[in-house]
C-alpha cells in the first residue's frame, strides 16, 4: 500500500516528542538509521516501496545484481506500511507523501510538520502505537 498525501503522525505512545536520529548498534546499521538515512538524504525521491526495499538490500548486504527479481519475491508477501516504522513509533519523525507517493520525513517539532499538521487537503494518519492501550 502507497499513500498520497497524506502524513503519517508520530505515534501517540512515543516515548520522544522531536526528531531524533537513530544510532548504529553494536556496529550494524538499524532498520530505522537506514530508513532515516535513505529518506532524509533523497527527500520525496523514493516510495515507500522503494525504502523498505532498499532497507532490506543494505541491512542483509545483497548486491543489486538480479534486483528486479529479489524485488519481485520481497514484495511477494505483504510488508507493513510506514505507520509501523521506528521512525514513527520510536523516533519522532512525521512522514510525508506527496502527490506522486514520494516520501521525506520531518521533525515532528519543526515548522514542516506543523505547515502538513494543519493543512486541510491532506489526510493524516497516526503512527502505530508500541504497546496496546
Amino acid at each position: 500500500m502507497s499513500y498520497k498525501n497524506t502524513l503519517i503522525t508520530i505515534s501517540e505512545d512515543s516515548k520522544v516528542t522531536s526528531g531524533k536520529v537513530p544510532i548504529i548498534r553494536n556496529e550494524k546499521h538499524t532498520i530505522a538509521y537506514i530508513e532515516h538515512d535513505l529518506i532524509n538524504n533523497n527527500p520525496y525521491k523514493f516510495t515507500q516501496d522503494d525504502v523498505q526495499f532498499k532497507t532490506y538490500m543494505i541491512k542483509n548486504q545483497i548486491e543489486e545484481k538480479n534486483a528486479d527479481e529479489l524485488r519481485e519475491q520481497f514484495f511477494s508477501k505483504p510488508k507493513a506500511c510506514f505507520r509501523a516504522s521506528p521512525l514513527v513509533k520510536n523516533h519522532g519523525w512525521g512522514i510525508h507523501y506527496n502527490n506522486q507517493g514520494k516520501i521525506a520525513i520531518y521533525d515532528a517539532k519543526s515548522e514542516m510538520y506543523n505547515q502538513l499538521l494543519n493543512q486541510v487537503d491532506i489526510t493524516k494518519l497516526k503512527g502505530m502505537r508500541s504497546k496496546r492501550k
